[in-house]
């Protein structure tokens, strides 16, 4: 029988606002800046989207995540709690430090597969993850000095 995989990825990138205002690209809602159909859907309450145990879902396709806001450190942390149905489970933590230029953000990704169906996909996008982490950058970037007020 095939055993289920575990990746740990962590890639950083910089961005051009300070900590204290590309803080809120990294909540829920704030990640519409950098993932192209993210849509957070709160089940529940959601005061403030980055409370610890705030609740969150997102369609990617036809996949579903479920997220869980585990820690916030404003402006400086945010980690979640993700699963992402019949395919895989983690942690994702994204820290910002600032840099003479704004921000450099790095984002980690420690993810289990939940069935070993599910292993390619994680080895394909363990492969392309600095792609990924490139294109957040290119995203936020062509947000230009609007994107820490994201108006919505």
């Amino acid at each position: 029988m095939t055993a289920c995989e575990r990746v740990s990825l962590t890639g950083a990138f910089d961005v051009a606002l300070p900590p204290d205002r590309a803080f809120r690209l990294f909540g829920p809602s704030g990640d519409r800046a950098a993932a192209e159909g993210w849509v957070p859907v709160f089940p529940g309450p959601a005061m403030d989207e980055t409370e610890p145990g705030t609740v969150f879902t997102a369609a990617h396709g036809e996949r579903r995540t479920t997220c869980v806001v585990v820690r916030c450190e404003p402006p400086r942390a945010i980690a979640y709690s993700v699963v992402t149905d019949g395919e895989w489970a983690g942690l994702i933590t994204v820290t910002l430090q600032p840099s003479p230029g704004g921000s450099s953000v790095t984002v980690s990704y420690q993810l289990t597969t939940l069935v070993p169906e599910a292993n390619p996909r994680l080895r394909s996008f363990a492969a392309a993850y600095r792609r990924y982490l490139d294109s957040w950058r290119d995203s936020i970037a062509g947000w230009g000095a609007d994107a820490a007020g994201l108006g919505h």
